[in-house]
């Protein structure tokens, strides 16, 4: 197996355990509607370490993850989906950049659970890193600016479903109705109103300078429970993050994978080029 085949196994492997979490979570989602808890990242790695042979599982998510970290940082600093060198192209790969910052500590503490050491506890996910960021110098000013991100996040990848442009960058007609496209679809605009109304939740902690204010998924989900037909709702988003899991799996099967070359991230990075 060449160098080449072997990156784009990793890649493959990273949108798996990508969907593997957001399974779970959305099945803690629904689950927790009657029984309570909590429906996030970490809540899903802990019953998958619960489960028999759990530590060998979160181990191999572990690992997977690293590899969806790692094709990130292709993303984003060795430009590997050929973005153009413009505002909007910068923008889109600062995003894939901040998604393999998420994901590395998703996979960081997947590692260490299946290892048996701390990583499950403590104050993670959205409203840990609202802590973090508050408590830095001009840090309300730095949560209501990833605030602003998670909103506009939220609406790209709304759009990015309904307007299929996902499609851009896989084997797969995404302009047939195929139950593979309407799911992700469904997925994408399900997972772009979870990441707008965590925007929200930061910009409020901002404004409030409360880190408390701020969510992740959980509090996403209890939000949009709280609406007027907020139980239906709740199911439809529920089931979207779901869908959403479903989509990485077809990314993982039909997504185009390109083998960027070390010696492409210094000439795509932003200003690599100037001296």
């Amino acid at each position: 197996m060449n160098t080449r085949s072997k990156f784009q196994m990793m890649a493959r492997a990273g949108y798996s355990a990508r969907g593997i979490v957001f399974l779970m979570v959305a099945g803690l989602a629904l689950f927790s509607s009657f029984a309570g808890g909590k429906a996030d990242t970490q809540s899903a790695l802990q019953v998958i370490l619960e489960q028999p042979f759990g530590r060998i599982w979160i181990g191999l998510i572990g690992v997977g993850l690293a590899g969806f970290v790692v094709w990130r940082l292709a993303q984003s600093l060795a430009n590997a989906d050929g973005q153009d060198d413009d505002m909007k192209g910068y923008a889109i790969r600062a995003a894939l950049f901040g998604s393999a910052i998420t994901y590395a500590g998703l996979a960081l503490s997947s590692l260490l659970m299946a290892l048996q050491m701390s990583g499950g506890g403590g104050s993670g996910g959205e409203e840990g890193l609202a802590a973090w960021v508050m408590a830095q110098p001009f840090g309300r000013y730095l949560a209501g600016i990833i605030g602003i991100g998670f909103v506009i996040g939220g609406i790209v990848t709304a759009i990015k479903g309904i307007k299929r442009s996902f499609g851009r960058y896989l084997d797969l007609d995404a302009e047939k109705n195929s139950p593979a496209v309407l799911i992700s679809i469904y997925g994408l605009v399900a997972r772009g109103a979870v990441f707008a109304i965590i925007g929200v939740f930061f910009i409020y902690a901002a404004f409030t300078v409360n880190p408390e204010q701020a969510g992740g998924t959980a509090e996403a989900l209890a939000h949009v429970r709280e609406l007027p037909f907020g139980g239906i709702l709740y199911a439809v988003v529920a089931l979207g993050l779901a869908a959403f899991g479903i989509y990485n799996f077809v990314e993982a099967r039909y997504r185009r994978i390109a083998t960027p070359d070390v010696r492409d991230v210094r000439r795509n990075m932003p200003l690599g080029g100037m001296n």
